[in-house]
């Protein structure tokens, strides 16, 4: 099953944030980091956000267990990059029939791993340290946000884990009928986009069901709705924007220092 549950300590001083606050802070490092596929900027940015990985309450081995597919990603985007890159700039390094690896292919491929992890990052640790409700909550009172969309996305993030459950249940059913891939990987391939189309239909009808419930519960009537719990914007919520601006600033300006910054556009 897929957990969704907060894993911090729950005396951390950055866990204990505004949910909004760590939301935009997130925002702030990944839209600065997408401006460069230099490797040193991302590099730099990796390196503040697991030092301060203690201040949310978050164990590195936990959030290993949580950020292996992440890792697992960019660790595919670097081979294939390295692979398959179109152009292939400066010195060749290595060379195995039509495949050249070359310095430029390995800094770009660097780069992009390096920049998918450092952007992709601070939402694990946000995910990871805030309850969902919470955020709901602030998005609601804080950023304004219809509570039509907050509460139905809230409902939407607590049925994923009724997914992996529905796939467990969906593969047990099919091999009690005698219907397993073996070790035939077309096979294996059919049976996961079938079961794949399954859960597609179930979550639809799921879902026009829960929006069906939420009209009659009057959420799309526009009146006014209050809060049970209130969500306060601080001055510490602030400084954690802030300091994020402050990291990716810093890691850009690292990269201009040294040279190595390549804009995204230009």
């Amino acid at each position: 099953m897929i957990p969704y549950q907060p894993i911090a300590a729950p005396g951390a001083p950055l866990a204990r944030r505004n949910p909004v606050a760590k939301v935009a802070a997130a925002l702030v490092v990944s839209v600065a980091l997408i401006a460069t596929v230099d490797p040193v900027a991302p590099a730099v940015a990796i390196g503040f956000e697991l030092a301060v990985v203690p201040l949310f309450g978050v164990g590195y081995a936990a959030l290993a267990r949580r950020a292996w597919p992440l890792l697992a990603s960019a660790l595919g985007i670097f081979c294939t990059l390295v692979l398959f890159a179109a152009e292939r700039t400066g010195t060749l390094l290595w060379q195995v029939g039509p495949v050249e690896i070359t310095t430029g292919v390995l800094v770009t491929a660097l780069g992009m791993a390096l920049r998918v992890i450092a952007v992709a990052l601070p939402g694990v640790l946000i995910f990871a340290t805030t309850d969902p409700t919470d955020l709901t909550d602030a998005l609601i009172q804080n950023v304004k946000a219809p509570p039509r969309f907050a509460i139905g996305a809230l409902a939407a993030f607590r049925l994923v884990p009724l997914l992996a459950l529905e796939w467990q249940m969906v593969s047990l059913a099919r091999r009690a009928r005698g219907i397993e891939a073996g070790r035939n990987p077309l096979t294996r391939l059919r049976l996961f986009g079938s079961t794949a189309f399954t859960l597609l239909v179930g979550a639809i009808r799921r879902g026009t069901r829960l929006a069906t419930a939420m009209d009659a519960r009057g959420f799309d009537s526009g009146t006014p709705r209050t809060s049970a719990r209130r969500q306060q914007f601080t001055v510490a919520d602030a400084a954690l924007v802030a300091g994020a601006a402050v990291l990716a600033s810093g890691a850009l300006a690292v990269s201009v220092a040294l040279g190595t910054f390549r804009p995204l556009v230009g």
